[in-house]
């Protein structure tokens, strides 16, 4: 299963984040620990009374086609509860909801001489907390999100951190200009709009060009090879202090471990080493799967529009939840979701195998061509595009032309706000009466919990006083 620190905080603000029909309160932080995104599923499960229909500490342990699959479609999946008893069920339709961070990736063998270290080793799926680097040196392998977390919250305690990365990457800051949520202030379809017109080389530059601005990656030591938009950033405000006190070093690959030495590809050395933290990343797998559901396409499993696999007989298994973008998981689950419901209840249907094969492999070049892939990191797409994409499939879609003419301050905000999932509530099946509400209030959503101190607005000079 997914593992978390117990300091962990989410890199997506809470109105980005929360299902299209079910704000998060006004009074959540902006970026939730962990503990308060629990307390909303809770309470959106409660909401639309959910619970009664889940079963918990259950193992799923295979997912088979009936004998009389070719004529039903139906499945039959094995659980295994807490105390070990097994049960058979029968589905008429399986969603898969497993995600990708739940096989961790610890590539020993890329690192000679690792059975020789006389410290502790460990990936980062079993770090908690910092408690067993009070006073240690640390080494963290790997610059991604839980890298980062990692190596600043240790070295609060460390004697001293030192952060190794291959390919470096590009740190960008969760508070954004004046204080904004980056996501809010970035994530919207005039952006978009940007992204479709302008040339990529010319988004890069700008867009390195302002990451520099708050600090210069080659200075840092963490510039990376691959261009800003071919990779999702890291988001760390903290790390680039970090290394600016010293508290974290920058190094390059590790070349060998000698017992408690650690040898760089820059042929730097570092002597009592304690501890070693691999973020090296995770595998993915359905091994409950039968090998038959899956189709592969090359680095990924091949899903049609990312959810169906295309060369079943029947359309009644659905994968909901594997994908990565720019942007927050949830609304494009719930997005999948929806598909999904409609395919099952048989008001959608999809195309013909051959058809959805051919999609399957175009977006594998797609996603090839705009992005860095590999084994481990092989489901990016572009938020924007994807969830209109479904939308279209499902008749949720919002008319910006349309709105422009009905609905001018609606349609503004679609298109200069932040893409938020409200606006796929705005019409079609499954239309929320306060959807148009939720779109005009999340900005006070966004402010309301940083109302903790009543704060005096200064007087307006004389001369722009006169101006007005």
């Amino acid at each position: 299963m997914a593992s978390i620190y117990r300091s962990l905080t989410i890199n997506i603000s809470k109105e980005m984040m929360c299902y299209s029909d079910f704000p998060i309160p006004a009074d959540y932080p902006n970026y939730m620990h962990h503990s308060k995104i629990l307390k909303y599923f809770r309470m959106y499960a409660e909401h639309f009374k959910l619970l009664e229909y889940i079963r918990y500490q259950t193992l799923v342990k295979s997912v088979k086609q009936r004998p009389d699959y070719s004529r039903s479609g139906q499945w039959e999946v094995l659980t295994q509860s807490k105390d070990g008893q097994e049960e058979r069920h029968v589905f008429d339709a399986v969603i898969c909801c497993s995600g990708h961070y739940t096989y961790p990736h610890l590539p020993l063998k890329e690192f000679p001489g690792i059975e020789t270290f006389e410290g502790k080793y460990f990936h980062s799926w079993d770090y908690k907390g910092p408690e067993d680097m009070q006073g240690k040196r640390v080494v963290v392998v790997g610059i991604g999100n839980s890298g980062g977390d990692i190596a600043v919250e240790g070295s609060r305690v460390a004697e001293q951190v030192y952060l190794s990365t291959r390919r470096g990457a590009w740190i960008v800051r969760q508070v954004s200009d004046n204080g904004l949520p980056l996501d809010m202030k970035y994530n919207t379809r005039f952006v978009h709009i940007l992204f479709q017109l302008m040339p990529v080389s010319f988004l890069n530059w700008f867009g390195e060009g302002k990451v520099n601005a708050m600090y210069d990656h080659t200075m840092y030591a963490i510039k990376p090879n691959h261009r800003l938009f071919s990779q999702i950033p890291v988001f760390n405000d903290e790390l680039p202090l970090k290394i600016l006190s010293g508290s974290v070093v920058i190094k390059s690959n590790i070349k060998e471990i000698r017992g408690s030495t650690v040898e760089f590809e820059d042929d730097s050395v570092l002597e009592k080493v304690d501890v070693i933290v691999f973020a090296t990343g995770y595998n993915y797998d359905f091994p409950f799967l039968p090998q038959n559901a899956m189709y592969k396409t090359g680095h990924r499993v091949g899903l049609y529009k990312h959810v169906f696999p295309p060369t079943l007989e029947h359309s009644t298994l659905a994968v909901v939840g594997f994908i990565h973008a720019l942007g927050a998981i949830m609304p494009q689950a719930e997005m999948q979701a929806r598909w999904v419901a409609s395919v099952f209840k048989g008001t959608k249907k999809l195309p013909p195998t051959q058809t959805m094969i051919k999609s399957v492999e175009k977006d594998t070049k797609v996603i090839q061509k705009n992005f860095i892939v590999s084994k481990r990191t092989p489901l990016q797409v572009d938020f924007v595009d994807y969830m209109d994409d479904l939308a279209g499939e499902i008749g949720i879609r919002p008319s910006l032309l349309w709105l422009f003419f009905t609905d001018y301050a609606l349609f503004k905000r679609l298109l200069w706000g932040p893409m938020t999932a409200y606006q796929y509530r705005v019409t079609g099946k499954g239309k929320w009466d306060g959807a148009r509400k939720a779109i005009f209030t999340q900005f006070d959503r966004m402010y309301e919990p940083l109302k903790t101190r009543k704060v005096r607005k200064p007087a307006l000079p004389p001369l722009y006083d006169t101006m007005v």
